[in-house]
Formats: structure tokens, sequence, C-alpha cells
């Protein structure tokens, strides 16, 4: 059953293997079609980010300016490498829900050069561990992947 279409980001193909599994495959198309502005979405989160960031850090907050350099000191290179902690932690901001959190981290995954491939199963572990209820956010998580990518080439 073919529930895409050319002009939709993701077709869908069903295939019954076997009668007790579903497979069904995302063809992904390029997504420069759907709007003139679409390489400024990163662009936009970025700025927006550092723009908030230098505001609340300009009311030095020691409290806030503790805790943001823990944050920004635990995702270092350790016995963990940091690509590996940012997968980790696309996975907890899936998990958690947190849209700007799974951007920041695909930013830093796409930094570390995670491939698609990697960032896909990162994808699949957090609808298993956070339920369907992640699904939306996973909707958002490969729109903006795919924008990453794009704005690359």
């Amino acid at each position: 059953m073919d529930l895409g279409s050319a002009s939709s980001c993701f077709e869908f193909h069903e295939e019954l293997p076997s009668a007790s599994s579903l497979h069904i495959t995302f063809n992904c198309l390029p997504l420069s079609h759907l709007t003139n502005n679409f390489m400024s979405i990163v662009k936009e989160f970025n700025d927006y980010r550092s723009k908030m960031n230098d505001c609340i850090l300009a009311h030095d907050n020691k409290t806030i300016k503790r805790f943001w350099a823990l944050d920004g000191g635990a995702y270092a290179d350790g016995a963990i490498p940091s690509r590996t902690k940012e997968l980790l932690g696309l996975v907890a901001s899936m998990v958690l829900r947190c849209d700007d959190c799974i951007k920041y981290h695909l930013g830093k995954c796409h930094e570390e050069g995670v491939s698609k491939e990697e960032v896909y199963e990162v994808f699949a572990i957090a609808n298993l561990v956070g339920g369907s209820i992640c699904i939306p956010h996973t909707r958002r998580a490969a729109e903006y992947w795919e924008i990453l990518i794009e704005e690359q080439n």
C-alpha cells in the first residue's frame, strides 16, 4: 500500500515477509521543495539559542553559570568519546520530548560525523524506550536531520 505521493516527504511501502512481522521502508525525498526558507531553520535555531544564552548569562547568576558549565563539560571526551555522549544526549532528549534539545544534539551529532544510519538507529532506540509518544518528535528530528544534511551539500 503506497501512502505517499510525489509531493510528500516520505513514501511508505508495506511488505509482509511473514505473517508475524511488518516491514515498512521510508524513502526520503529532497526536502527543499517544502519551503524557500528551508535552509534558514538551522541558522534560526542556532542564532536564537546563542542570543538567549547571552541574555541569560548576562544576568550573572552563579547557579545557572555553574550548571551550564557542568552540562558543557559532561559532553567532553573522557572514558566515553564526545561523539557517543552526543548520541546518548539525543536519545535522552527524544525520550524526554525536548525538541530544542533534540535539535541541539542532532547538530552536535552532525558535527561529530555521525551517519544517517546511526541517527536512525538512535531514533529507533528512543522510540522503543520512550514509546509512541516519541513519534511526533521523531518526525521533527528526521526533518531537522535532513535539513542538516542538505545544508552541508
